[in-house]
């Protein structure tokens, strides 16, 4: 179940990310974060009122921690895919959130996964960079934004698996995170955005959301990583939806993504 959930937030975040994207092109990024926020902190408050749980002052902390790296995350993200290629900007934004969390779950916290989880672990990381690589050259305008970005989001995972009192850390994550990303929000959106933006910010809480109960039945890198083959999603989407040919290495990244997803399922 583990294992699922974590591919749930894959999904979702992957779905989110790439309507987010689009977004920020036609609207500020900051606002379309914000937004985005909002809608989830709504849908995050109303999951915790089902979900019982004990909270102290440790969790909450945790939480707020987590909903900083959210918010940083997304923003960078967004402001990233406005100013750069999806290309440049998602791989490194991937490769980033997932290699630091991963580094600190095993040399910090202790974790020992299998040798079949580590062989997943290896498989997945080249994955995550191939899977949103393109055979065109990409603008790199976007690639500062995508580094702050990595930090951000492997901020928020490291943060929210050791946060404890059910959904609750994740409701006031996302207060942090609309606080955090509430100075970039200068312009208005139209009317007709709201929408798009709050949809995704419904998606990406849904992910944390996954996310969490993920960590409860599975080894935090085991979760981090699944979690983060979000940038498969886009690829996916774009091929299906808009059309898109999929390119050698995209081709590569998909199969290698398949592999590592079974060798952490059996790990």
């Amino acid at each position: 179940m583990g294992v699922l959930l974590a591919l749930a937030s894959a999904v979702a975040y992957g779905v989110a990310d790439y309507a987010g994207g689009l977004l920020s092109r036609r609207a500020h990024f900051g606002t379309i974060a914000l937004v985005g926020q909002l809608a989830g902190l709504v849908v995050a408050f109303v999951a915790a009122l089902f979900v019982p749980a004990t909270v102290t002052l440790g969790d909450l902390g945790w939480g707020a921690l987590s909903g900083a790296g959210t918010g940083v995350g997304m923003a960078f993200l967004y402001r990233g895919l406005a100013r750069g290629d999806m290309s440049v900007v998602v791989p490194v934004t991937a490769v980033g959130g997932v290699s630091l969390p991963v580094l600190v779950s095993v040399v910090v916290l202790g974790e020992r996964p299998t040798l079949l989880a580590w062989a997943g672990i290896i498989a997945a990381i080249p994955a995550l960079w191939l899977v949103a690589r393109t055979d065109g050259a990409g603008k790199p305008g976007g690639l500062g934004d995508a580094l702050i970005a990595s930090v951000g989001i492997a901020v928020q995972y490291l943060a929210l698996a050791q946060a404890g009192g059910g959904l609750w850390a994740v409701v006031v994550g996302r207060v942090t995170a609309a606080l955090v990303v509430l100075p970039m929000a200068r312009r208005r959106i139209p009317r007709e955005t709201w929408f798009g933006a709050a949809a995704c910010g419904v998606l990406a809480a849904s992910a944390l959301v996954c996310y969490l109960l993920a960590t409860r039945q599975a080894l935090d890198v085991i979760a981090v990583v699944l979690s983060s083959l979000y940038p498969a999603i886009p690829v996916l989407l774009g091929i299906t939806i808009l059309r898109e040919r999929l390119s050698r290495w995209q081709s590569v990244g998909l199969v290698a993504a398949a592999g590592a997803v079974v060798l952490l399922t059996l790990g």
